[in-house]
Order: structure tokens, then sequence, then C-alpha cells
């Protein structure tokens, strides 16, 4: 995005450590053991909040991020699922809309940058 100041990207190493506390990560590893790719989420009232759904670059294109998402849904059944993306990340839009998930809010985070609410 080309913008180190949006939010996911000033986390400070206590925040992620108190996401690792309370939540579920998930990785994706290639036949070395290398991680390739990793999601996380946490759960609040019925709600279970996805982020961080990342892909090596090397990687990207094979399904590994679609399986990551159905695994942390399957993992963690709950009512509704929540997760954002930036307006710029068209595939992953895509990747999302596919799986059922629908927008329901845009936020704007910085100039030029929207974040896309989706849930499901």
């Amino acid at each position: 995005m080309n913008n180190p100041s949006i939010p996911p990207l000033k986390q400070t190493l206590e925040e992620i450590e108190q996401e690792y506390r309370v939540g579920i990560f998930l990785k994706a590893i290639d036949d070395t053991g290398e991680i390739i790719g990793s999601v996380c989420a946490y759960s609040k009232n019925s709600t279970l909040f996805i982020g961080k759904l990342i892909v090596h670059p090397n990687h990207q294109g094979q399904g590994i991020g679609m399986k990551l998402l159905c695994e942390i849904e399957k993992a963690c059944p709950y009512q509704r699922y929540e997760l954002f993306t930036s307006d710029k990340s068209v595939k992953n839009l895509k990747l999302y809309e596919r799986l059922g998930y629908i927008r329901f809010k845009e936020q704007n985070v910085a100039p030029e940058l929207n974040f896309i609410y989706l849930e499901k």
C-alpha cells in the first residue's frame, strides 16, 4: 500500500502478544517447513474477527489464502465472521466475496486508502 502508517502496520509488540494470548493463529508451510502463509483471529461476543491473512508472494494464486480462511472458519465456528482489507486489494476482495463475505462498511484510514469491511 506504500503507507507504513496504516493501523495494522503500527501494532506494537505488546498488542501482538495480547492478540496471540486471546486468539488463534494458523500457518501454512511448504515442503521444507518454511512458513508461506498465515491467518489469525479472535472472538468477541458471537463474532470471529479474522485478520492478517497473508501468503508469501512466491506462493500466491495457489489457493493457500482460501485454505487458510476456510480452516480458520472450520476451527472456530461462529455465528458471524468479520474481516477487512484495503480497497486496493482487488484480489482479496474477490476471494472474500467468492467465499460468501458481503461488504458492509467502508472506512477512510489514510489519504487515498480505504478499508472495506466484510461479513459472513
